[in-house]
């Protein structure tokens, strides 16, 4: 029976694309600080990690199938930001950049980091983005390249027809 680590290794030519909401910036560029400063402990190197801003987390989705599409990546990190507010808008934004990530990350069976904060006030966003409860952008870059570790090593054990 063959079993499977995670770990973080990285391949020495992985290349990551992390995208970047820019609502809530206050908040997505801390959790930013966090993944780069993940991918470079990990051995990322600087020249093969692509920074992409987008509008907000509802775009996060179509920016990831569009990096997933392009074939250069070997992971992708999300990172966003949703506040709860008075209207019913916050369910749909979360809703649809997990759904919309999650897609991506099947159809193209790539390790896509899922870093959206969803939380009820800036006070608590803050404290996930570098605060009291750790970096949400650094955990999401970890679970990314872990992930991508563990389908190299499927892709790798696959029998061969």
């Amino acid at each position: 029976m063959a079993e499977f680590q995670s770990s973080p290794r990285v391949p020495r030519q992985v290349r990551v694309a992390v995208l970047v909401a820019r609502y809530n910036e206050v908040v997505t560029s801390r959790l930013l600080q966090g993944a780069r400063q993940c991918l470079q402990e990990k051995g990322v190197a600087d020249g093969r990690v692509d920074v992409v801003w987008v509008p907000g987390a509802f775009e996060l989705p179509v920016a990831a199938e569009a990096a997933a599409a392009s074939g250069r990546y070997s992971a992708i990190v999300a990172l966003g930001c949703v506040i709860r507010g008075e209207t019913p808008h916050f369910e749909y934004v979360a809703g649809e950049a997990a759904r919309g990530l999650g897609n991506v990350a099947l159809a193209h069976r790539l390790a896509v980091g899922f870093g959206v904060l969803t939380t009820e006030s800036l006070e608590q966003a803050m404290a996930r983005a570098g605060g009291a409860a750790g970096n949400k952008g650094y955990e999401a870059a970890e679970a990314a390249l872990t992930t991508a570790d563990v389908l190299a090593q499927l892709s790798r054990a696959a029998p061969r027809d």
